[in-house]
């Protein structure tokens, strides 16, 4: 079947070869006339005229020349079938251009769609499409567009990403949890997690935890977190609309300057927070401290004002006042920086 279609195609390049030959020889002739000189079917007439008129090697001709643009668009009506040969090596150059020109009018219509798509899209264009110093914020009530805006998260993080969640990992998917680290990690990117250390008494908490960590997730245990939040490439922040009721919805926000300060909270916990897998207090630290204590004690031996220690924790400036001269006097430090710097000698903190 192919083959005889293969054929049939051969034998009418062949008959259109002839044909524009014996036009070319002639300079201006009818068509009609050659044609019938060559026996070329008459239904076959207008196929030829109108493949050898595309293709820029003849131009029908009479009393008056048609226009070029007029030729390309088949609005010139000759008065009669004369035509006029043309140069194969002139037809190849002006066929050329024309496929030149119908590409910069494809590019020139892309231009205009992508001008009208970043009109529309703004300052919700992702990544480094924002300007550095613009920021923008948008309230998210719907939990499906919550967890759709954590699946973007996962595909468009190609640095690092950091999240915290004070109530643990039981309300979300672990297969899911398991698979976005998967990708992420395939890619390079960097993934640092911290949980309230109360939410390792959930149920398959370790488990979930344990298998982040063997994917190369950095994992950390906080004494306190004071609210969820998910951070990606310092581009992109997710935190709640309300902190202390997390269901009533999220913020997304946008800009490396309004991230930076999320990020800063983040830094802190983090400071604050131990790597998981490592044995918690009291055995780990001298006589029994708490987890808070020696979180306290780490970030007062890093040189932190106690209102700064108080939001990192997530307690009152009283309580950490409290708490570090408790522990100056167990210690026999005389001021808080001595009290750090012996926290650290007696290996009380890392």
């Amino acid at each position: 079947m192919s083959t005889a279609g293969g054929g049939t195609r051969d034998r009418d390049d062949g008959r259109l070869v002839a044909l524009y030959q014996e036009l070319r020889a002639r300079g201006v002739s009818g068509f009609a006339e050659v044609c019938a000189k060559l026996e070329i079917d008459p239904a076959e007439y207008e196929r030829c005229r109108t493949e050898l008129i595309s293709l820029g090697l003849i131009v029908p001709t009479g009393t008056a020349h048609a226009p070029i643009t007029e030729l390309r668009d088949a609005r010139w009506q000759p008065d009669g079938d004369t035509v006029a040969a043309v140069d194969p090596e002139i037809a190849l150059l002006r066929l050329l251009d024309r496929e030149r020109e119908r590409l910069r009018a494809h590019l020139a219509e892309a231009d205009r769609a992508y001008a009208a798509l970043e009109t529309l899209a703004g300052s919700f264009l992702k990544g480094d499409a924002l300007p550095r110093s613009e920021v923008a914020f948008e309230v998210i009530t719907d939990y499906r567009r919550i967890q759709q805006t954590l699946e973007d998260f996962a595909d468009i993080t190609r640095e690092r990403a950091c999240s915290m969640y004070p109530t643990g990992p039981s309300r979300q998917v672990p297969e899911r949890l398991l698979e976005r680290d998967r990708r992420r990690r395939e890619h390079g990117v960097q993934i640092r997690v911290m949980y309230q250390a109360d939410s390792l008494a959930q149920p398959r908490t370790a488990d979930i935890l344990k298998g982040r960590a063997e994917l190369g997730v950095e994992v950390r245990i906080a004494p306190a977190i004071p609210m969820n939040m998910v951070i990606a490439d310092d581009q992109f922040a997710l935190v709640p609309l309300r902190p202390d009721s997390p269901r009533e919805g999220a913020i997304l926000a946008r800009g490396r300057h309004l991230v930076r300060s999320f990020l800063n909270l983040y830094e802190h916990c983090w400071h604050a927070a131990t790597p998981f897998g490592d044995v918690v207090a009291p055995e780990r630290g001298g006589d029994g401290l708490s987890e808070q204590q020696q979180a306290a004690l780490r970030m007062l031996a890093d040189g932190m004002k106690d209102e700064k220690i108080a939001r990192s924790l997530g307690v009152s400036l009283r309580t950490v006042s409290r708490m570090l001269s408790e522990l100056m006097q167990e210690m026999g430090a005389s001021s808080r920086f001595e009290a750090g710097v012996r926290a650290v000698r007696m290996g009380w903190v890392d």
